[in-house]
């Protein structure tokens, strides 16, 4: 049960971002937005290194390098990046990571709702990684967790700017967070006697990872103009990287 432990352990702090949030209310804008794009350039690093030195590699490991395993890998892959692709388009699911980014009024429980998923699949991911291993379980929490601490902020301002008073955005936004720890224990009694469902699981994580690096964190960043911070930046990417290879060795 001590893979169960950790399991709640990591989906419970990963709810606790949610409250990262009221740091809207004591920065200046300008701070915010500066401090956000080195944490989603740093984060697209960390999610994209978790895929490329853990996901991937583990399994492979596990299911050989035959064409016909390598491409159930490859089907499952493709299947998170499209199913994280079609929740975006159809859901509005979108990771907002500046406080400048307005939604309209009527948007603010969608978010709540479209989140909830998000954080439901994020418990089962983190599940199937800790069923794998310890180190994995941890890159991949890791990674979440940096992915969070952006998208939570950006979740707080748009939920604010839709209407909620802050101390009632904070509280829905951590109610619609705590749903990854039911995602994780769900996913350790789903997971915990089926090895090939942990590794379609594995495999649909890179997808989705790759997805949300590609299409919404790495865009972010690119939009800025100076070179200066341009630099920065990719600076905080390769960070990013480079944890995931350190937790990897």
């Amino acid at each position: 049960m001590t893979t169960l432990y950790w399991i709640i352990f990591a989906t419970f702090i990963i709810s606790l971002i949610s409250f990262i949030g009221a740091l809207t209310l004591f920065l200046k804008e300008k701070i915010l937005n500066q401090a956000l794009l080195i944490l989603v350039a740093f984060s697209a690093g960390a999610l994209l290194g978790d895929v490329f030195f853990h996901l991937l590699p583990e399994v492979i490991k596990n299911v050989g390098i035959g064409e016909k395993a390598l491409l159930n890998v490859f089907l499952y892959l493709l299947s998170g990046f499209c199913l994280f692709f079609i929740l975006e388009q159809f859901l509005s699911w979108h990771h907002h990571h500046s406080a400048s980014h307005p939604e309209v009024k009527s948007f603010s429980y969608l978010i709540l709702v479209s989140d909830g998923l998000h954080n439901f699949i994020d418990g089962l991911i983190i599940a199937g990684a800790f069923l794998t291993s310890f180190p994995i379980g941890l890159a991949t929490s890791l990674a979440v967790i940096f992915h969070e601490i952006p998208k939570e902020i950006g979740n707080f301002a748009v939920l604010v700017y839709g209407g909620l008073k802050k101390t009632r955005a904070l509280f829905l936004n951590f109610i619609s967070a705590t749903i990854a720890i039911s995602g994780g224990i769900i996913g350790f009694f789903i997971f915990k006697n089926m090895e090939s469902g942990i590794l379609g699981l594995l495999s649909f994580t890179a997808g989705s990872f790759i997805y949300i690096a590609a299409s919404d964190l790495i865009p972010e960043v690119k939009q800025n103009s100076d070179i200066k911070k341009s630099i920065i930046h990719f600076l905080a990417f390769l960070v990013g990287i480079a944890l995931m290879l350190v937790i990897k060795s």
